[in-house]
């Protein structure tokens, strides 16, 4: 629902977050810093410091690494594989960040802070 919702915001084109200039490309780090300024995060945390916390918390919970990686959209180093494997994941990762959801939501309404229980709980 969520979802459906941000793409009727941003036009239904292939980027949920695109950039306001060029619809093709995503959203600038500037414009998401901006965001988390506006929010009381600035000097606190960043776009990137959201992403690397969620990339250890799915990889100390044993979820797959290239689930993960996809996930963040981190291409594949080795061109090789990059040129051959084009699988996304896509069942594996909703359930990941599913739990993931389900685990921020907790927190939002006022969960005690526990360490992320996603897969291995």
């Amino acid at each position: 629902m969520l979802l459906t919702t941000l793409k009727t915001l941003t036009g239904y084109g292939e980027m949920l977050f695109p950039n306001q200039n060029n619809h093709t490309k995503p959203m600038s780090n500037n414009t998401i810093l901006k965001a988390l300024e506006v929010m009381g995060y600035k000097g606190k945390m960043t776009g990137h410091g959201f992403r690397g916390l969620a990339s250890t918390a799915l990889h100390e919970q044993g979820y797959d690494h290239m689930h993960i990686e996809l996930q963040l959209a981190h291409q594949e180093r080795n061109e090789t594989s990059s040129a051959y494997n084009h699988a996304l994941y896509l069942k594996q990762r909703a359930v990941m960040m599913q739990q993931w959801a389900d685990y921020l939501d907790e927190l939002k309404a006022g969960a005690k802070v526990i360490p992320f229980q996603g897969k291995s709980a």
